[in-house]
């Protein structure tokens, strides 16, 4: 046997041992090991696993869970590890760079775009919502303090909302990204005000005008951008992380335009610690089209010169509580739903909600309420809390 025919499987194998040490010595700095015992330890089931991961990063880590490579018995736990380590930090691929440049040459969040989202997640299937959530079906992070149960903390979050608006009988309100029409009907039935809701998403807005038949309220299929009228109070809830950057600063003109000169605006948002161009690369492509999280500087700067801000809430914490309490619901409804989603669909669903709860759990992604006004209200404000 010759030394050139011995010299290819080497080098195969020196590049596979290459990146399983390079991932296992990665991981051990988050206390994470490779088929160990602890509860966030990964399985790997493919030796595809630790490149794929090296060389594709965030990306690679979702689809090789997705297509089975590796397993973990809770997800959330590995992930909170790995974001209080600043792992990602250390593991940028060349694809996640690329990501990040086409985004800032491409507006990703323009209006020819802004229909895909709910295209992609929001119209799947109302049957996974109703399983998933609260009987309101609202998709957004509840308010815990004195709440024991996803009913009870999304009905405290609602008020919360009414409260820091402070509603009137009789005002007319805009919510923008209304969802299935759970917060339009609390706020008509429980402070007697007329509300307009846009949404994206097709099942959305045909689920949210039954929902929301016999009161008043509008809801419509239509883009921010084309919002028409005036209106006393301005509320967005889980919308602003489908703007992206290039576009915060129309949004909050936007909001300005449709607000009256005494309006407030509240809107409720995912955020993260440090400014970027663009979001997680797995997020964007399975679960979110287009979407990203704005930074507090971000947000101040969109801003800055249009409103003045009254208030700065967050409570991030409880987005922990709400995910898991959605896992947990996902989970046990699996039996029905998968007469229409596949396996994949499942470990895909699961990996979002646990690594969307293991990174709240590690205060890398955070989430505000925040209250502006047009020129600042005449006495001070007193946010309730």
């Amino acid at each position: 046997m010759s030394v050139n025919s011995v010299s290819i499987p080497f080098k195969k194998n020196l590049k596979k041992d290459w990146a399983r040490q390079g991932l296992v010595d990665l991981l051990e700095k988050a206390g994470v090991g490779i088929n160990g015992r602890q509860p966030w330890d990964i399985h790997v089931r493919d030796e595809r696993f630790y490149r794929n991961v090296l060389t594709k990063g965030s990306l690679g880590l979702g689809e090789s869970y997705v297509d089975g490579w590796w397993d973990c018995e809770k997800i959330d736990e590995l992930v909170y590890r790995i974001f209080q380590n600043r792992l990602p930090d250390e593991l940028n691929s060349w694809r996640n760079a690329l990501f990040k440049l086409r985004a800032r040459l491409i507006n990703y969040q323009s209006p020819a775009r802004a229909y895909k989202v709910g295209e992609h997640h929001y119209d799947i299937g109302d049957d996974l919502y109703h399983c998933m959530l609260d009987e309101r079906m609202i998709y957004s992070c509840g308010y815990w303090k004195n709440a024991n149960n996803l009913a009870s903390a999304q009905e405290a979050k609602l008020d919360l909302m009414c409260r820091k608006l402070k509603l009137e009988p009789g005002m007319r309100v805009l919510d923008i990204g209304c969802g299935w029409g759970g917060s339009a009907k609390y706020l008509a039935q429980h402070y007697q005000v007329e509300v307009v809701g846009v949404t994206v998403s097709e099942n959305q807005e045909k689920f949210a005008q039954e929902n929301c038949r016999g009161l008043p309220v509008e809801i419509h299929l239509k883009d921010y951008r084309n919002i028409n009228g005036t209106f006393d109070r301005i509320y967005s809830v889980g919308m602003f992380e489908h703007v992206g950057y290039k576009n915060f600063s129309r949004y909050m003109q936007v909001v300005t335009e449709h607000l009256r000169d005494n309006g407030l605006f509240l809107m409720q948002t995912i955020g993260v610690n440090n400014s970027d161009t663009a979001g997680n690369p797995w997020v964007e492509r399975y679960i979110f089209p287009n979407s990203m999280l704005p930074s507090a500087n971000q947000i101040a700067t969109a801003a800055e010169g249009k409103m003045i801000i009254e208030d700065w809430h967050n409570f991030g914490p409880d987005y922990d509580t709400t995910l898991m309490h959605w896992f947990e619901n996902f989970d046990a409804s699996w039996d029905a739903l998968k007469e229409n989603y596949d396996e994949q669909f499942y470990r895909m669903w699961k990996y979002y909600l646990l690594t969307f709860a293991g990174a709240f759990r590690a205060r890398r992604n955070q989430l505000w309420q925040i209250v502006f006004s047009p020129q600042g209200t005449d006495t001070r404000y007193d946010a309730p809390r």
